[in-house]
């Protein structure tokens, strides 16, 4: 996925701690166009995509994919985010802040099945979370692209 790149590896390196993220260069089922629409093609997979996979979606448009991916913070981003994950580990406490190791003391002190009850609950949190900002996010757009339906006439 990211040849000799030694910011992947640091990535690559960072998400071996949580045991969440497998960052390869492997080949995988199925056509996927390599290069189509640039080079490199940076793809995910996971449940949700299969073995269709996802297209990282840049944030910069007007940069190079290996400038933008080329920087760690972004990468890291990148894989974290995509990959639904963290580089906080919750056995070793490797790579967590001094907020999320608290947090996991408490949570590691509260039990299975709090720890259970507090999942559920930071679940539908996050849904009702996003499906708002979704609303929100649509409400916007509309607004915007009626000022500039009015401007043009």
């Amino acid at each position: 996925m990211w040849t000799n790149s030694l910011r992947a590896g640091r990535c690559a390196y960072l998400h071996t701690t949580t045991g969440d993220v497998n960052l390869a260069e492997d080949q995988v089922r199925g056509n996927h166009n390599p290069g189509a629409g640039g080079w490199p093609t940076i793809k995910y997979f996971n449940k949700e995509t299969g073995y269709a996979g996802g297209a990282y979606i840049k944030k910069d448009a007007g940069a190079a994919m290996c400038d933008e991916l080329g920087k760690v913070d972004n990468m890291e981003e990148y894989v974290t985010s995509y990959g639904k994950t963290s580089l906080c580990s919750a056995v070793s406490g490797r790579g967590c802040s001094d907020k999320e190791k608290a947090y996991i003391e408490k949570m590691k002190a509260a039990g299975s099945v709090k720890q259970t009850d507090q999942l559920s609950r930071l679940s539908v949190r996050l849904l009702r979370i996003t499906v708002s900002l979704v609303l929100r996010r649509a409400v916007l757009r509309r607004l915007l692209s009626s000022q500039v339906d009015l401007q043009c006439h």
